[in-house]
């Protein structure tokens, strides 16, 4: 009797594991399909063919660094007032307040979350890790339109960003080519640069 409970017990506690897996995936598909959690693709959109000039949506922008990343990310304008189809450019810049390189990751989310699937990007910083020399800055362009299909009672909307320090996954990356070092990596990134860096 007890080894039959026992089996009973090590299924349910299998069945509640193989659920909670399987929760993410559904989650993200969740969101995906509904636009909840302001979830934002990391895909290089299409310019818009057309623009609503009758009406204007106020886009703002916020930065926050995860987990002590040593990376302030500041937008040269708080909020732009934009036209639905027309593409706006905005200014950032990004230190790294380390006296090391390191490498950020800016995953960006949009609030409200329904309003997600209507803000396209064709350039942002958030598109590729970004390599940063120790104490250094750099210039990036975030390129995007809010979708002239955007229900009419969003008026404004708000670009987040959160900085994610992956250095120590990059260099993980790195083992694959013998000596090459995190630093190297970052001068050879820099090296075909020209100019300040779009996206």
């Amino acid at each position: 009797m007890h080894s039959a409970l026992l089996r009973k017990l090590i299924l349910a506690v299998l069945g509640m594991f193989a659920f909670a897996f399987a929760l993410v995936p559904l989650y993200d598909v969740f969101c995906d399909i509904t636009g909840l959690n302001g979830k934002v693709d990391l895909v290089v959109a299409q310019q818009s063919e057309t623009v609503d000039d009758s009406r204007q949506v106020e886009v703002s922008f916020t930065t926050h660094a995860k987990s002590s990343a040593p990376f302030s990310v500041k937008a040269q304008q708080y909020s732009v007032s934009v036209q639905p189809g027309k593409l706006s450019e905005v200014q950032f810049v990004a230190y790294n307040l380390s006296d090391r390189a390191r490498v950020m990751q800016a995953i960006p989310s949009v609030s409200p979350g329904q309003a997600a699937k209507y803000l396209h990007k064709l350039a942002c910083f958030c598109f590729d890790q970004q390599p940063l020399a120790a104490n250094q800055s750099m210039e990036f362009t975030l390129r995007f339109y809010v979708d002239t299909e955007l229900p009419a009672d969003v008026q404004e909307l708000t670009l987040s960003y959160t900085l994610y320090d992956v250095t120590d996954t990059t260099a993980s990356n790195l083992i694959q080519v013998p000596g090459l070092k995190v630093e190297q990596y970052i001068s050879t990134k820099h090296s075909i640069m020209r100019g300040p860096q779009n996206g």
